[in-house]
């Protein structure tokens, strides 16, 4: 195989996975979606696997360990002012993102899979959701007959709420 192959096909790999996104769903009724660039993978943890942490944000459920590397586990759907996935779970559905070193696992209701989309058909979230979701979404999909939340990974990362005093 000869360098210039080589190069064709991670530019492929590269233009497939910026089209790519995983699919899941916030709660039982909020569908999103996050680029495949930042999912590292998706995961199912025993709920005890999750260790709690004293006066913590309600929606840090803990810290996990996954890959021997200790990580926040979030209740993005609480992050995100959304209706929360408390209740009897045995287990936490969990996408585990990384932007630049960052590791964050992301527990949300399900996980479906993944999808494609253009990028001309994310259009602005402005007036289609919740306002205080707008600094988390780089955009919507209309998917009839829903609306797919595309999520910034490096506005959830980054949040304020992980960064205030």
């Amino acid at each position: 195989m000869n360098n210039s192959r080589i190069i064709v096909e991670q530019q492929s790999v590269k233009a497939n996975l910026e089209n790519s996104y995983l699919k899941f769903y916030l709660n039982e009724q909020t569908p999103a979606i996050l680029s495949m660039n930042y999912a590292q993978e998706a995961v199912m943890l025993p709920v005890e696997l999750v260790t709690s942490m004293p006066n913590m944000l309600p929606c840090i459920l803990g810290l996990m360990n996954w890959r021997s590397r200790v990580i926040w586990a979030i209740d993005l759907p609480k992050m995100l002012n959304l209706e929360s996935l408390e209740g009897r779970l045995k287990q936490y559905k969990i996408v585990v993102i990384q932007v630049e070193s960052l590791l964050l696992g992301l527990v949300v209701h399900d996980i479906k899979g993944v999808t494609k989309f253009m990028p001309d058909s994310i259009q602005s979230p402005v007036g289609q959701v919740a306002s205080s979701l707008v600094p988390y979404l780089s955009g919507c999909v209309q998917q009839l007959p829903e609306i797919l939340l595309v999520l910034d990974a490096k506005s959830l990362v980054h949040s304020p709420l992980f960064h205030s005093n």
